[in-house]
Parts: structure tokens; sequence; C-alpha cells
């Protein structure tokens, strides 16, 4: 018996990595001259000096501090499977990483990404690695390097897991650690586009039919809106105002994450005002499904549903299930900041003028934890 008999592909493999070393290269961008090698070798090898000395901000750090975050993808995967469409789950692959760092004002500076599989086949791999390259170039990072692990026998065959790890830099006098936080301050929240990656082991339960019609289109290509990128207009805020306090809001919604940005032992707690901003749709349909109130999806391509009505209702008057929802999902804001009042309307105004659509949601008090008001 030899390795192709025993189920790993080793011809495969080869066309994969052909494949991923094309869009690998389209990641370079301006750290061009700073990656001494590409994909292919035992380690991706980026030249720290040229990033310090210059880089591509132009700008020399006295006191550079390397960031790094890992994460994956989760169960949103096997919405992705089913609907056969992968070139979009490897920009959330990239985004609950990047986002992650940017939390603490880092710029991304290289993704490796690793990618497990029953069976191997070089098409669907370069599918899921083409959205990693979408999300690294969105963001300005390269892809330096990563692994393809073919496991018959482990995973069912159809089936792949994409993870990543992503490592950006900050200049130490300028990392976002929440320090500057007061009582007083408020709370910008970014739009996201949809659930991002969090929630769908609750999703795929309350949402089986993929088919189902949302707004005109199959509520599983909805469901497969890859997470927004945050990274290059919050960024470019840094750059204008201060920024006080970040928080990427993931597994865990707001209650768990919007506390994160607040030091350890600071004494201070955030309101989230109701009605700050227009829960999405998808949220509603959501919602509906995991309080039992699903009676029917409305005839194609007329809109909102009778679902997503009783989901809307559901939210307003069961304070469990909202309370739930907040502590699972984004709920349409993605990404939120810490800004001295005086910034607001700056920081808003440049944010929508980037695409990237924000509003005040609340602000920072004395006390602990998250309450709504």
């Amino acid at each position: 018996m030899n390795y192709k008999e025993a189920g790993v592909n080793i011809e495969e493999g080869y066309r994969a990595v052909e494949k991923y070393r094309d869009l690998a290269s389209g990641t370079l961008g301006p750290l061009k001259n700073a990656v001494l090698n590409g994909i292919g070798g035992f380690a991706g090898m980026i030249s720290l000096k040229d990033l310090i000395e210059g880089g591509p901000d132009g700008a020399a750090m006295e006191d550079p501090v390397l960031v790094s975050g890992t994460d994956g993808v989760g169960t949103k995967l096997e919405i992705a499977f089913r609907m056969r469409k992968y070139d979009t789950v490897g920009i959330d692959c990239v985004a609950m990483c990047v986002n992650d760092i940017l939390c603490h004002g880092a710029r991304p500076l290289f993704f490796l990404d690793y990618l497990a599989c029953g069976k191997l086949d070089a098409e669907t791999a370069a599918a899921l690695v083409k959205g990693v390259a979408a999300g690294c170039r969105e963001t300005g990072c390269v892809l330096l390097g990563g692994e393809t692990a073919e496991m018959p026998g482990f995973y069912d065959e159809g089936k792949y897991d994409i993870a990543g790890f992503a490592a950006g830099i900050v200049d130490r006098k300028h990392i976002v650690d929440g320090r500057a936080i007061r009582e007083g301050d408020v709370l910008a929240g970014i739009v996201s586009s949809g659930p991002h990656s969090n929630g769908y082991s609750l999703i795929r339960k309350v949402i089986p039919d993929l088919n189902e019609d949302f707004g005109g289109m199959p509520i599983g290509r909805a469901l497969l809106e890859p997470t927004r990128l945050y990274v290059r207009p919050v960024l470019e805020l840094t750059r204008l105002l201060p920024v006080h306090g970040m928080a990427h809001i993931t597994g865990g919604g707001f209650y768990e994450n919007i506390p994160r940005m607040f030091p350890p032992g600071a004494g201070l707690g955030a309101v989230i005002k109701t009605g700050a901003w227009t829960i999405p749709p998808i949220f509603a349909r959501i919602a509906a499904g995991a309080a039992g109130r699903a009676p029917g999806t409305g005839r194609p391509g007329t809109g909102r549903s009778e679902t997503e009505q009783a989901g809307e209702d559901a939210l307003k008057t069961d304070a469990d299930l909202r309370r739930r929802m907040f502590n699972t999902f984004n709920m349409g804001i993605g990404f939120v900041l810490a800004l001295d009042p005086k910034d607001l309307s700056a920081a808003v105004e440049f944010l929508d003028g980037r695409g990237y659509p924000a509003r005040e949601i609340g602000r920072v008090e004395k006390g602990g934890g998250l309450r709504f008001e």
C-alpha cells in the first residue's frame, strides 16, 4: 500500500501549493521589499529592519511592538459546504485575526493559514485560500505562508477546517490598551456586515433550510456574507484623533467584548443606548427561530417576512431572548470605539465617508460590566 492508497494525494497537494503561490504573490503590496521568500519554503521570512526603518508607513518606529492573534471560522464553514461556496470564508479567517490585533492599534504585517481536510481537492482549497488572499490585500498584510493537512479518516470527505494567525506592529507610544478611557467617554459603533463568524452553531439549528427566501435570495447566501475588515479606516482614524479604546464584537457579543476594552481594575463599565441603531433583519430572523416563532417566510421577493416580524416582536418583548442575542451576536455593530465626546462627530463623519457607517451607541460610566438603557 502506498500513501495515495492510504488516502493522501501528494500530487494534489502540489497542485494546491502552486495555486496558493499565485494567490500569495498578490498580497505583497507595499511590504514586497521586506518579504524575503515566497510560498513553498519551510517558513516565511520578513525583514523587521525594513519595517522598522521606514516601511510602508514611511516613518521609523521608536519602540516597535509585535502584536499577534489567532482564530478560526468555526461552524460557519458548514454553511459554505452546503452552499458549495468557498471563496468568502477565507476573508472571515483573516478578519477574525486582524480585527482583534487592530484593537490595540496594530497594523497587520503578515498572515499564516492552516487548512485541514479529509480529502484534498486543489480547486476547493484554492477557493478557500483565494478568500484569505483577498482579506490580506484589503488589510495590507502579506500571506506569508501556511499549512495544508490532508487527514483521511479524521475529517469527513468534503469537509475542511481553516484557521489563521496574524502578526502586526505598533509603536509602543501608540498602543491602545484602554488606559486612556475615562468616565463620560462616548462609544461609537461601526456597523457589521451580518453575524460575521460567530453564533453559527445556533444559527444552523434555527435556520435549517438554507434555501429559505430572505429578501429575494437564499438565506444561506446572506449567512455567508464575510466578516467586515475594519483595519484601514480605523488605523487612519487613529492618526487623526485619539482613540481611547477599541473592541471587536465577536463571540460573546456585547456583554463579553465591550468590557474587554477596559483595563483590569479600572472600575469602568458601559451603557448601551437601546434603539441607537437599527438591528439588521438577519438577526430578527435568527431571534424568531431561537424563540420558536418561525411561522413562515412569506412570498419570495416580498421583503420582510412573517418570521422577521415575529423576531422583531420577540426582541422587543422577551428580555431574556434579547439578552441572549446580545450575548451571542454582534447585532449589527461589529467594532466599537471609545472616544472623547468632542471627537465623536469628526470620527463618525470620517468613517461614514469611507463607507463604514458609524453611530453613537452608548457611553462609559463608573461601575463595571455592561447594561442597556
